[in-house]
């Protein structure tokens, strides 16, 4: 019997002859006990063997030497440098100032929750929770979305009504697809509107705001589709799906957008069970988009207008679509039956902003889906003991494709800058920092925002080059005879000419040309 012993525990194997023992390198123990049987122990080494009571032993201890540790983010996830963190800075500031047009107030959750807040609220997409391990009897899980840590907000604080805006990383154990802007961690920006008003006021808010914001963003063409739950339970069920299978039928439908349709009706019949004949007469329906006059066609249908949900949804769609043209944001609305948004909790109207435009010129990946939301009454009574509800209306941001885009579009147009800085204070001459530093400070006093070099005796070359790579607008350029005279020479680092301004004028002659 062949003993060999590791820092863990001892591998017994039929001694065949002690000639047939070779070690194979010097960072494992590998022992041939034949000429067809080898034994690897990964990670070990041999220090030597002695030979007791007719069974011979080997001692193996841990190897000295160590893995090899490859420097990198974990999977889907990535550094932003400045440049990429000039862009995001941008798309937060046009997101933002939409979201306070609308009057929104400002809340900020914890990054995890405990984990049944977030459970079975996802349907399908529960499995792509990411689980933490127990933490002082806690368990707790990483927030999927920032909707149910809203709504969980809303029921613990008993708030009978809001308007909230939060911008914050989600995290989801996703197959990533880094150039489709798709994270396992990444920002949402969400607007919802929680509490009991009239039909369809908040919800066609909603989609105002997804409006505005994709023509300030000025990323390309859009369109926002637009459904009803009910429309698609009264579909469901006038063709003959068990109420017990909605859901399921319902996450089917929502891959319509990236599958086509013979691979969504094999998944409907053969995964979860459909009878053929019911997913053809499905397939008939959420192949249909259009505007106002599908909507108005469908009230009329054979199979739909004996359904009630599917007669209020419809309603309430006609509503939206009125609404819509009051606020002027109905012209890249389209009504698309085959929009089911996977979500358990959605219970009314849901959308979803699709940029058309591709991420790569023309190569693989096309921008897809970049904001999406809708109506979720019932989501706050599951946290209210006694079950009571607040009706909600929301949308999220995808932001990352947003940031894709807008990088590309910003280095397309070269206009990248990683900084706001106003002016450079430069010096002409040596010896000149210290009086560099009070002009610095004066102008800061002015709220401009300006920097001034590190050195004592910069070169100037340098200090003019600095500017013209960080694309900093102007140069102020002080020497002994600047200072003695009061003035300073205002240089435009895009134009290159230089004019002389009087030192108390500087910090408006600035503002005045920036237009601040």
């Amino acid at each position: 019997m062949l003993v060999i012993r590791t820092l863990s525990k001892y591998h017994s194997f039929p001694l065949v002859s002690s000639r047939s023992w070779r070690i194979l390198g010097p960072s494992c123990a590998a022992f041939a006990l034949n000429t067809s049987d080898l034994l690897n122990l990964p990670g070990n080494r041999l220090i030597g063997y002695k030979v007791e009571d007719g069974v011979k032993k080997m001692d193996v201890s841990k190897k000295s030497k160590k893995s090899k540790f490859e420097l990198k983010t974990p999977k889907g996830t990535r550094d932003y440098g400045p440049k990429e963190m000039a862009v995001r800075r941008q798309v937060f500031e046009i997101i933002s100032k939409v979201f306070d047009a609308h009057g929104v107030e400002r809340i900020e959750t914890p990054v995890f929750e405990l984990k049944e807040v977030l459970t079975g609220k996802y349907g399908e997409d529960s499995k792509l929770i990411y689980d933490l391990q127990d933490q002082g009897g806690e368990i707790l899980s990483m927030r999927y979305d920032l909707t149910v840590p809203f709504a969980r907000y809303v029921a613990m604080n008993k708030i009978a009504n809001i308007k909230r805006a939060h911008i914050a990383r989600v995290y989801r154990r996703d197959n990533p697809a880094m150039t489709r802007g798709r994270y396992r961690e990444f920002y949402q920006c969400d607007f919802d509107i929680a509490g009991i008003y009239d039909a369809m006021v908040p919800d066609v808010e909603c989609i105002q705001i997804v409006d505005q914001t994709l023509r300030k963003l000025n990323l390309g063409e859009f369109v926002i589709k637009v459904n009803h739950r009910k429309v698609l339970d009264g579909l469901f069920g006038s063709c003959g799906v068990p109420s017990d299978k909605f859901r399921a039928i319902c996450s089917a439908v929502d891959k319509l957008d990236k599958s086509p349709w013979e691979e969504v009706r094999k998944e409907m019949t053969e995964q979860k069970g459909l009878d053929e004949d019911i997913a053809d007469r499905i397939g008939e329906y959420v192949k249909l988009s259009g505007k106002e006059e599908l909507v108005e066609k469908l009230k009329k249908d054979d199979l739909l207008s004996p359904s009630k949900d599917a007669q209020t949804g419809l309603n309430d769609l006609t509503l939206l679509f009125e609404y819509a043209k009051c606020l002027k944001c109905d012209t890249k609305l389209v009504f698309d039956m085959s929009l089911a948004r996977g979500l358990d909790y959605y219970t009314g109207v849901i959308y979803e902003a699709v940029l058309k435009c591709e991420l790569n010129d023309g190569g693989e990946g096309t921008v897809g889906s970049v904001a999406g939301g809708g109506r979720y009454d019932e989501l706050v009574g599951m946290f209210d003991p006694k079950k009571k509800t607040v009706p909600c209306v929301g949308v999220s941001f995808g932001i990352e494709r947003l940031f894709a885009l807008m990088e590309r579009k910003k280095i397309s147009e070269g206009k990248m800058r990683t900084t706001d800085t106003h002016a450079y204070v430069a010096a002409a001459g040596k010896g000149m920092l210290p009086e560099c530093m009070k002009l610095t400070a004066e102008l800061h006093e002015q709220d401009l925002n300006v920097e001034f070099p590190y050195k004592k005796n910069p070169k100037f070359l340098n200090q003019l080059q600095y500017c013209e790579d960080r694309k900093i607008p102007f140069v102020c350029i002080i020497g002994e005879n600047e200072v003695k005279d009061g003035i300073v020479k205002l240089r435009d680092v895009s134009s290159r000419e230089e004019t002389t301004v009087r030192r108390e004028e500087l910090a408006s002659e600035i503002k005045k040309r920036l237009a601040l």
